[in-house]
């Protein structure tokens, strides 16, 4: 590798509510540039409807946003770096990330229908959020098809059961709702494949780079059946898809493989150079693996709003068929690092079950005529952080409430989106700290859950660590998590795991590194403090942990 501040490498990440974008000396990671952009659209919740579990995002929030925090990332780098003139040839490299499954319909020329004047308000002409579970219906007509048609069950590679956060089951449900998106639509892509495209200037469905990460894990993409599912299948859902299907081509792509360079408008608006070069993005939890240390045996736990829990293995050896796991999000080669088996389950909510219960004690303040609102905002801010500061007293008991982590349904293990959370143990004593507790404890009960659904399918965990906002701010959540599955958890240094695995990926496609553990070696931030299990409470989430099973059979028993 050559020495510091000779090249640069740039990251980044898409989240649900923002992009963040790093710029990295690519000799050592040190973060010479880094800059956030909320979505001004999505902030104001246009678009979205929580109450029928509708979350839409619109493309020009994407583009804004990383207009400005590219921009934002390049202004403090030139701050920081010997002959800041030189930046933008140096920068060599070029990667993002995105959540997923998040697609959207598009013309034959790759443009997304709503960035079309007809269609700039419409909600279905727009990116579907991971969290969108609008098509749970769609979901279960594709699981029965899967298995009753009498052909390949193409969810296999999927844990067995195909989910309403994916590809399929969105399109397929906006196909049926809305003619007029139907009409128009010629392909469908996904957020990490369009925003690279749109950086290239690939967007046209014939040059598009698809990212193996989406394929594979949401798209019902493989080798053995020669890419999507054949017309014939998807047929008997729509013959609408059989196009779509045609449209997408056969080929995928790892992340490590260069997409394209930067256009000369992209490049003058970004203040980069057009030589610089973009990889093929992926999604945020597998490229934030990378980013967090990802190597067999080490499963990485991206926690946000969500989870999405991701570890390596090898590829099966020559003339043995690879062993399924069931009830998992997917497993791909080459969908983490090139040459090995990715492997993703994860939680549909996390971050956004302690923000639902902050929301909900929120109410009055926020419906009561008269408050000052920079009171309010001051509360609302604090809430969480006190709530946990308190809870911290309360020691687990086996009369303790349990609650659990369903609130957006489950996507792992057996994805079903159509549970909802419940908590059982309440009484008169019962104060809010507890509740606050009690969530924190379900979210790591689900945790746990995902480690022995892994454990028996035969990959052996020997370290977790654990990456992204709410791994780092709460203290008590991670001691939890490691109570919870009596096992050390390694929580990273730093808040840009996802974007600092893109850069890993851009500099190891700029051919700065020979591979991308390499790359990732002299790149990521490494780990800041480890939670060690208490044996004694370790002790009492066991039985806790058995009345976590026992609700959640009976809620699943309960629900049609």
């Amino acid at each position: 590798m050559t020495g510091k501040n000779e090249y640069y490498v740039a990251g980044a990440d898409f989240g649900s509510d923002s992009v963040r974008v790093v710029i990295l000396d690519a000799a050592d990671g040190t973060v010479m540039g880094q800059s956030v952009s909320y979505y001004p659209r999505w902030k104001k919740g246009l678009y979205c409807d929580p109450r029928e579990n509708r979350f839409r995002q619109h493309p020009k929030d994407y583009l804004e946003s990383l207009t400005e925090a590219i921009q934002g990332a390049v202004t403090e780098a030139k701050q920081k770096i010997p002959q800041p003139d030189t930046l933008s040839n140096r920068l060599r490299a070029f990667c993002i990330d995105t959540t997923g499954s998040t697609p959207v319909l598009a013309d034959a020329t790759g443009t997304p229908l709503a960035l079309l004047p007809e269609f700039a308000e419409d909600p279905d002409a727009m990116f579907i959020l991971w969290k969108d579970h609008t098509s749970v219906r769609e979901a279960d007509e594709i699981n029965d098809l899967a298995r009753s048609w009498g052909g390949t069950d193409f969810t296999q590679y999927s844990g067995g059961v195909y989910s309403s956060e994916w590809f399929w089951a969105k399109i397929l449900h906006t196909l049926r709702k809305n003619p007029a998106v139907k009409k128009a639509a010629f392909t469908a892509m996904e957020h990490c494949d369009w925003i690279t495209a749109e950086l290239t200037g690939t967007v046209h469905p014939e040059k598009i780079k698809r990212s193996r990460c989406a394929a594979g894990h949401k798209m019902m993409w493989h080798e053995q059946w020669g890419g999507y599912p054949p017309g014939e299948f998807l047929k008997k859902l729509d013959p609408a898809l059989v196009a779509l299907r045609d449209s997408l081509g056969t080929e995928t792509w790892t992340t490590d493989t260069v997409a394209g360079k930067l256009t000369a408008a992209w490049a003058e608006k970004l203040s980069l150079s057009p030589e610089t070069i973009v990889c093929v993005g992926a999604y945020d939890a597998h490229i934030g693996a990378v980013g967090g240390d990802a190597a067999p045996g080490v499963l990485v736990k991206s926690i946000g709003t969500s989870t999405c829990d991701v570890i390596i293995g090898p590829r099966a050896p020559a003339g043995k068929t690879e062993a399924l796991i069931g009830g998992i999000c997917g497993q791909v080669d080459g969908s983490v690092v090139p040459g090995w088996i990715g492997y993703e389950a994860g939680q549909s909510a996390y971050g956004d079950y302690y923000a639902w219960f902050r929301k909900l004690l929120m109410w009055p303040l926020r419906n009561f005529a008269g408050m000052d609102p920079a009171f309010v905002e001051e509360v609302e801010k604090k809430l969480l952080r006190e709530l946990e500061k308190e809870a911290e007293n309360y020691d687990p008991a086996e009369t303790s409430p349990v609650a659990l982590d369903w609130i957006n349904g489950r996507r792992t293990p057996w994805a079903n989106q159509k549970l909802c959370a419940a908590i059982q143990g309440l009484n008169l004593g019962t104060d809010a700290p507890a509740i606050m507790r009690a969530l924190l404890e379900s979210t790591a009960y689900g945790a746990r859950a995902i480690i022995e659904t892994f454990e028996e399918g035969g990959i052996h965990i020997e370290k977790i660590m654990a990456i992204g906002g709410v791994a780092r701010k709460s203290i008590l959540g991670m001691q939890i998590l490691a109570d919870v599955t009596n096992r050390d958890i390694h929580v990273t240094a730093g808040d840009q795991s996802p974007a600092i695995g893109a850069a890993v990926f851009a500099a190891t496609a700029a051919g700065l590194y020979p591979d991308i553990f390499t790359a990732q070696k002299a790149l990521s931030a490494g780990t800041e403090r480890i939670h060690k299990p208490d044996p004694a409470r370790a002790a009492v989430y066991n039985t806790l942990y058995e009345q976590y099973r026992k609700l959640g059979s009976f809620i699943e028993g309960e629900t049609k």
